[in-house]
């Protein structure tokens, strides 16, 4: 065997190693955002039930769990999981997607994208596990400021409807059942594979319309120059249940998010290495 031959091979070995290490990072990442989700989802059923005052979104499900007993070690938890989410995806949007041939450009910026958002949402977990919570409504600020700046309107209305957009695509995405293209089923049972597939295609339909009112709000809030109706997820969560028959769509979005949240735990154990 050739110098060259060894080296390529010592290369190849190291990055199946550092892909096999990468990979167990990501699926405890995914089994800790399933775990958010599905407080989501728990939280929306308040809303629903009118039980709750709390905010129905990432910071209202970490609020809670901090409130209850050994909620602060559970929130270390979840950060942790987070955090290696996060790692997961920035190492993905540098080296990985290789056997994606012309959409790794494609996938890579969404795994750089992802690692924005899983990273923004470890920092707000680990605030909470310190005791440190940020009040108020992120997307109500930030629309404040932006309504205030030069062209602010139409910041907004471009800012609202980039978010209708990109759940337009997450439902998208999940109806066409997209998602199976990260997964490998080949080795799952029948019943398994059904699931995975089922709450995927659910749980991504659910989150993608959920954000859409997020998004709907926030034109809404440039449309009448009025931020206090620009509002994340609570917002949309409570907008719906002001609806004719909300109480029962959101039940079907708490449903959703139910359905997403164990989809991450099936995208952990199947997510191709």
């Amino acid at each position: 065997m050739t110098t060259a031959s060894v080296s390529g091979a010592s290369n190849t070995a190291r990055r199946a190693a550092r892909n096999d290490w990468i990979t167990r990072i990501g699926r405890v990442g995914l089994v800790a955002y399933g775990v958010v989700n599905l407080l989501i989802a728990f939280l929306a059923i308040q809303v629903a039930t009118g039980d709750s005052g709390e905010e129905a979104n990432k910071n209202g499900a970490l609020s809670q769990v901090a409130e209850k007993p050994f909620g602060q070690a559970v929130l270390w938890i979840v950060t942790v999981g987070l955090v290696a989410l996060t790692i997961w995806q920035i190492a993905e949007a540098v080296w990985g997607h290789a056997n994606a041939g012309d959409k790794r450009l494609k996938k890579r910026l969404t795994s750089a994208l992802e690692a924005a958002i899983f990273g923004f949402l470890a920092f707000t977990a680990a605030k909470f596990a310190m005791g440190n919570p940020q009040h108020g409504s992120k997307t109500q600020s930030f629309t404040g400021k932006l309504l205030e700046a030069p062209f602010g309107r139409g910041l907004v209305i471009i800012v609202g409807l980039a978010i209708v957009v990109g759940s337009a695509f997450v439902v998208w995405h999940g109806w066409k059942k997209k998602f199976r293209e990260d997964l490998d089923l080949s080795h799952a049972d029948a019943r398994a594979r059904k699931a995975a597939e089922r709450t995927g295609q659910i749980g991504y339909m659910a989150v993608g319309v959920a954000y859409a009112v997020v998004g709907g709000l926030v034109m809404a809030a440039a449309i009448s120059f009025d931020k206090e109706k620009a509002s994340g997820l609570d917002g949309a969560m409570k907008t719906i249940a002001d609806q004719p028959f909300g109480g029962i769509l959101l039940w079907l979005v708490a449903l959703g998010f139910v359905c997403y949240g164990v989809y991450c735990f099936f995208d952990a154990r199947y997510r191709k290495s």
